[in-house]
């Protein structure tokens, strides 16, 4: 059975792709496909946070999801990456 958790929900392209980090402050312009990736990220972070409480540390499925995304940044925008997620 599907949860509401288990897509993420429609990504609103507002036309803005800047990024920032959110310990550092600082941010660099994304792509379309880049910030949707981004926003990915941290859904799936929040997702399996709250889905570790119910099962375990490191016990979500949403982990996978939240890595293929980081992983897609080391490999497209390294300098994103570096700034945004590192």
């Amino acid at each position: 059975m599907k949860t509401q958790t288990d897509t993420m929900p429609e990504w609103k392209d507002n036309g803005d792709y800047t990024r920032r980090n959110r310990f550092t402050g600082e941010s660099i312009e994304l792509t379309k496909e880049e910030a949707q990736k981004h926003d990915e990220i941290f859904y799936y972070e929040a997702v399996a946070t709250l889905e570790d409480k119910e099962l375990g540390t490191g016990a979500s499925k949403y982990w996978q999801k939240m890595r293929k995304n980081l992983d897609w940044f080391t490999k497209h925008n390294a300098k994103a990456y570096m700034v945004l997620l590192d």
